[in-house]
């Protein structure tokens, strides 16, 4: 491309910094970037937004699948995103959203203090509903169009504030999401390092080669019972080790000492998982013969035969096979029966829950594992459509010039498929 042609494009293209203000409203980080809220700098609206700036200098892969999957993704209860914005001068992306107010973390957090203070507060159980069916209702859409989260934990899911869409989920973070139309690789190979383990499913802590949206499932379960407790139910010290190996022998037995050992009868194919020798070598099954998850939701005052524990179970079922999908969860007798689930979980809340605090630019952040991505410097330009794929070209400047052709098809019944091709320049 002609560099008087580049640097006039740079020119046109809007920046970020001439139409939002943000600076010092920084308000936490995702998984590849820091996030601040902002307002229009014209004043056109009144609205929050949420700007996230991809680190580092141009684009990783992982970004930009992120980028692409949520170009696509429409429901109301996965964050939408309005624009992408590409600054020519320092080389950084910039991700407009829609401002959410709260997060499940913040919220788990305000009642586990009040159990601190001697003032316990538990979330009313109609909220717990609203959010549960809300946040499956969008990985219920997220599996239907083929998209693994792969990263669902209550820092990444939201809560509109004040306005419209009050108390509305919002499901966010996209940056570990992944399509599964065909056979997947192993977690391991594709994410050495991955946020936290206390959300991972069994079958991928013992290694599991095909993993399926059942891993979704198992972390929205740890999500409700961490909902109806106020306690993360599966944490473990070692929570944000680095390793390559899916193994974490600190993380299953503090699954074992929840749930109990599984039985062969309940997990017939716990035998073919490539981590089996292992969990022989380095568990005994009597550890945890008094070990259950009625025993342990009991001291937490949930009964055994209530619908509320009955759901939980099908969630954290050990096999992943016999887990419960998103869509017979929704179909649960416990949203059928009082106090239905709403589209506002605040409905009826009389709890104040703080708003965000600022961050300062040098305070440390909570760290967040991620992978090391492969940098690259992008311009976007024009897409064309070719009958049923819109596809983008990315011209990359960095040390290999390559094109990349991204093909993203539409999501239907049918798998959709996100593809990238490349040739040296």
């Amino acid at each position: 491309m002609d560099y008087d042609f580049k640097t006039k494009l740079a020119a046109e293209r809007e920046k970020v910094e001439d139409l939002f203000e943000y600076e010092g409203c920084k308000v936490g980080r995702g998984t590849y970037g820091h996030v601040y809220k902002a307002k229009r700098k014209d004043g056109k609206d009144e609205k929050d937004y949420a700007l996230k700036q991809i680190e580092g200098t141009g684009i990783s892969m992982s970004a930009c699948r992120e980028i692409a999957l949520l170009r696509e993704l429409k429901h109301p209860n996965v964050i939408a995103l309005q624009k992408v914005f590409l600054s020519h001068s320092d080389r950084k992306v910039w991700l407009l959203f829609d401002y959410a107010e709260h997060d499940l973390w913040h919220i788990i957090k305000f009642h586990r203090a009040s159990k601190a203070n001697k003032k316990p507060m538990q979330l009313p159980r109609g909220m717990v509903k609203s959010l549960l069916y809300q946040i499956l209702d969008g990985i219920h859409y997220l599996h239907a169009n083929w998209v693994l989260h792969r990263d669902l934990k209550p820092a990444n899911i939201l809560v509109m504030g004040e306005g419209p869409e009050r108390g509305r989920v919002k499901i966010a973070d996209m940056g570990f999401a992944r399509l599964f139309n065909s056979p997947l690789k192993p977690l391991a190979d594709l994410d050495p390092v991955v946020v936290t383990f206390w959300y991972r499913a069994p079958e991928l802590l013992l290694g599991a080669r095909h993993y399926t949206k059942a891993i979704d499932i198992w972390a929205i379960g740890c999500i409700f019972a961490e909902l109806l407790t106020s306690e993360p139910i599966f944490h473990c010290r070692q929570e944000d080790i680095k390793t390559s190996n899916p193994f974490h022998h600190d993380q299953l037995d503090r699954i074992f000492s929840v749930m109990g050992f599984p039985a062969d009868k309940d997990w017939e194919d716990i035998r073919k998982m490539p981590e089996y020798p292992t969990l022989q070598k380095d568990f005994r099954r009597t550890t945890y013969a008094n070990s259950s998850l009625i025993k342990y939701m009991e001291k937490h005052k949930v009964k055994p035969d209530s619908k509320v524990f009955l759901l939980l179970q099908k969630l954290l079922t050990m096999d992943p096979t016999k887990r419960i999908t998103s869509e017979q969860a929704l179909q649960d007798p416990y949203f059928l029966e009082d106090p239905l689930p709403t589209t506002d979980v605040f409905a009826g809340c009389q709890i104040p829950y703080p708003k965000r605090e600022f961050l300062n630019e040098d305070e440390p952040e909570e760290k967040t594992e991620k992978c090391p991505p492969c940098q690259f410097h992008v311009i976007i330009q024009p897409a064309f459509t070719l009958g049923t794929h819109c596809g983008r070209l990315l011209l990359l400047d960095g040390g290999h010039r390559e094109y990349w052709v991204l093909m993203l098809y539409p999501f239907s019944n049918q798998p959709s498929l996100l593809e990238t091709n490349s040739f040296q320049m």
